[in-house]
């Protein structure tokens, strides 16, 4: 799709939303979302060559066949502060794994092992690590959780009925702390976070400073920003963006007030759905079908008035000055090069504020690089975890494998 038609559908949304065509409000809603959503997923089938039964069959095909997102581990909940109940999944090391001996002398306790927490991003859930986890699964003691209103977590209870307070990234933070609280209360902490999970890290350190000082051996900030998100144009051109600016909020509250009609639009469009989320997750021309259609079911689980609901966070964010907490800690700050939604230009300026990190610029990457690049992106990241001792230093962390094709 080109950045003149993509463009166009933002203008549609706006129009529609506004002159009350909810009709034509709930077809560009897919558009518009994503381009709010900054997270979004990949497709699997070029609208180009097929029709639309056959992409419909292709779709439930690539479903069947791809095994990403099959990873379970212990349950568990977390109980944020108002309420809301946050669903997690612990895999614990596998002492077969090859992983770190312990010694423990008699009559002392073990101490606790170090924890892994990945929080992912906007419009997502847990499942999007898939590759890092299958990585380092019995390797590490990890946790995968789903931030409130996505996945397998419950809505927000601050943010329902009428009198609903809307979502910050501060109250992400707090989430991060019940999770660690709940699953990982004792013991060093990596935390790794992508996009809006990095942001999420970020209101953790600035609130919970002790915490950090004290048990945070390492990070990871994968395809996010400390701020400013205000200025992202997302590719589009300067008519297109400065649309977006003017009318998105107010947009994205009406439609996601219509969540149910706006559904049905997104449903029925969704090969143009589908177009726009690739270009705005990959920037590799041969990514696996299976992978896109993967992460493309991933956002399609995120309503409408969720991603309506977030959305203003992501304006007001600034997290800057709380990255300072992290300045004795080992950074790895990681972005592909041609990310729309988080530019690596946002990494950057998160590397310049931490000059002792790790900056990493991955080659034809999108914004869900983890995704399109697992194989780089778990490789800095044991690479991490084994500078931390978190992992022996050749410790194998297992088939990550490559999402191009041919080949797989």
């Amino acid at each position: 799709m080109s950045e003149s038609s993509t463009g166009d559908a933002v203008a549609a949304a706006a129009t529609a939303a506004t002159t009350g065509n909810w009709r034509r409000a709930g077809i560009a809603g897919a558009a518009i979302g994503v381009i709010a959503a900054g997270a979004a997923a990949g497709v699997a089938i070029e609208r180009m060559t097929v029709g639309r039964g056959m992409r419909q069959k292709a779709r439930l095909a690539l479903d069947a066949s791809g095994p990403y997102g099959s990873l379970r581990g212990l349950p568990g909940k977390a109980l944020a502060d108002d309420g809301t109940e946050l669903y997690y999944e612990a895999d614990e090391v596998d002492p077969e794994a090859g992983g770190p001996r312990r010694r423990r002398l008699f009559g002392r306790k073990a101490p606790a092992p170090v924890t892994v927490i990945f929080s992912h991003g906007y419009c997502l859930s847990q499942d999007s690590w898939h590759f890092q986890r299958a990585a380092l699964r019995g390797l590490v003691r990890t946790v995968h959780w789903d931030q409130r209103s996505h996945g397998r977590s419950a809505r927000g209870a601050a943010q329902a009925g009428p009198d609903g307070v809307p979502v910050s990234i501060d109250q992400l933070g707090r989430d991060l702390k019940a999770v660690i609280d709940a699953a990982a209360p004792e013991g060093p902490l990596v935390l790794v976070g992508h996009s809006m999970g990095g942001m999420t890290i970020m209101a953790l350190a600035d609130h919970f400073p002790e915490l950090v000082r004290e048990r945070v051996v390492g990070v990871a900030f994968v395809g996010t920003s400390c701020g400013k998100l205000g200025e992202v144009n997302y590719g589009l051109p300067v008519a297109g963006v400065n649309v977006v600016r003017r009318v998105l909020p107010g947009v994205l509250k009406a439609l996601g007030s219509q969540a149910e009609l706006v559904e049905r639009g997104r449903r029925a469009t969704a090969d143009l759905f589908a177009g726009l989320i690739k270009r705005y997750s990959f920037s590799s021309k041969d990514v696996d079908p299976a992978v896109a259609r993967f992460a493309e079911r991933l956002i399609e689980s995120t309503p409408i008035d969720v991603v309506a609901e977030f959305y203003p966070a992501f304006v007001e964010h600034d997290k800057a000055e709380a990255l300072a907490v992290f300045l004795e800690v080992p950074v790895l700050v990681l972005a592909g090069d041609k990310d729309l939604v988080t530019p690596s230009s946002h990494s950057e300026a998160i590397a310049d504020l931490l000059p002792d990190s790790e900056l990493v610029i991955v080659p034809d990457g999108g914004h869900l690089v983890m995704l399109e690049h697992p194989e780089v992106v778990t490789d800095r990241l044991a690479d991490l975890l084994a500078r931390v001792g978190a992992v022996p230093a050749a410790a194998n962390v297992g088939p990550y494998g490559s999402t191009a094709q041919p080949g797989g």
